[in-house]
């Protein structure tokens, strides 16, 4: 058994410069990416996970433990980014068909004939139109909207700060009795 060499422990950018994805979260570089899998590499041989935090230079096993948590991650992801992909291809269709519903002109149909109605300002019969499909194509279209939202992780979860305090006052009472 040869030993590896641990990666650079120096970041490929400043702290600072770090990325973010869609959810606020720091994107893992490169570097994290090879040391994660080392990590794995080393658990794989049968290392504690302190002896693997003190191979690449971690803080604490925990740190060790994480990273190989994270290797296992990874190698899972080009599967989910793959079905992320078709997911939003399939999306993506069902949107433009909506989006050819609410384009088109509908007409009201009773008993298998057209319905129509006299223009005031011609006199000419025109036909009479049904909004009902529009109107449901549209809902249909942001229910689409959500589903493509909610897959790409686009929407920010809404915190509420909570401050303030509460004083309670008893009334007819002398503090100085209360010792």
């Amino acid at each position: 058994m040869t030993a590896q060499p641990t990666p650079d422990p120096t970041p490929e950018t400043p702290p600072g410069d770090r990325q973010r994805d869609s959810r606020g979260k720091f994107e893992r570089s490169m570097d994290t990416v090879a040391r994660d899998a080392r990590a794995a590499e080393l658990r794989a041989e049968g290392r504690t996970y302190q002896q693997i935090a003190d191979e690449l230079d971690l803080s604490h096993k925990g740190d060790a433990w994480r990273a190989v948590r994270n290797a296992r991650a990874d190698v899972a992801r080009p599967a989910v980014t793959k079905l992320i992909a078709t997911e939003s291809a399939e999306l993506d269709d069902l949107y433009v068909m909506a989006r050819e519903v609410i384009d088109a002109n509908h007409v009201v149909v009773s008993h298998g004939k057209v319905v129509t109605m006299l223009d005031p300002d011609t006199g000419e019969e025109k036909p009479l139109t049904d909004n009902g499909p529009k109107l449901q194509a549209i809902q249909t279209a942001l229910r689409i909207r959500q589903a493509y939202q909610d897959l790409h992780g686009l929407k920010q979860p809404v915190q509420v700060a909570v401050s303030g305090s509460v004083r309670y006052e008893v009334v007819g009472v002398d503090t100085s009795d209360l010792t």
